[in-house]
């Protein structure tokens, strides 16, 4: 509560600092991606797919924070633009499983060297403790959030 008790007092308030950082880190984030002609959905996109190949349209969507519409449309141009591969048919289902191209990866080395600069920054004032200690923290208020019986 802020001082008076009216709401939330935002220089002490935890969620409004995390909405902070998180706006800071994809600013941060869009200028070194920008020369490289990407976004962050589309860079976000590319890494999901390296790590996870063949994801959905809908996984995808859900990795990268973005509507499934969205993700399909980035999809369509990346696919267009020779990024990734989905085949003509689905598989199983509906879902077009998506794969990167050797163009796909490329544009990803530089992609993830050009994001992990801006980890490497954020980090700075931090020891790797500290670091360690704030991915548990993090980890930790993400996951009460998820649980929806409030069980810890």
């Amino acid at each position: 509560m802020s001082k008076d008790g009216a709401g939330v007092d935002l220089d002490t308030s935890l969620g409004y600092l995390l909405k902070e950082a998180s706006s800071a880190l994809r600013t941060a984030m869009d200028e070194v991606l920008r020369p490289l002609g990407m976004s962050v959905t589309h860079y976000s996109c590319l890494e999901l797919l390296a790590q996870r190949p063949g994801l959905s349209n809908s996984e995808l969507a859900r990795g990268a924070f973005v509507t499934r519409q969205s993700m399909n449309v980035l999809l369509q141009t990346l696919e267009r633009d020779g990024y990734v591969t989905r085949p003509a048919e689905a598989p199983v289902g509906k879902a077009l499983p998506a794969r990167l191209t050797p163009r796909g990866r490329q544009s990803l080395k530089q992609a993830s060297a050009a994001v992990r600069s801006v980890e490497v920054r954020m980090l700075a004032g931090m020891t790797e403790a500290e670091q360690a200690g704030a991915l548990r923290v993090l980890r930790s208020m993400t996951d009460s959030l998820r649980d929806r019986n409030g069980d810890a």
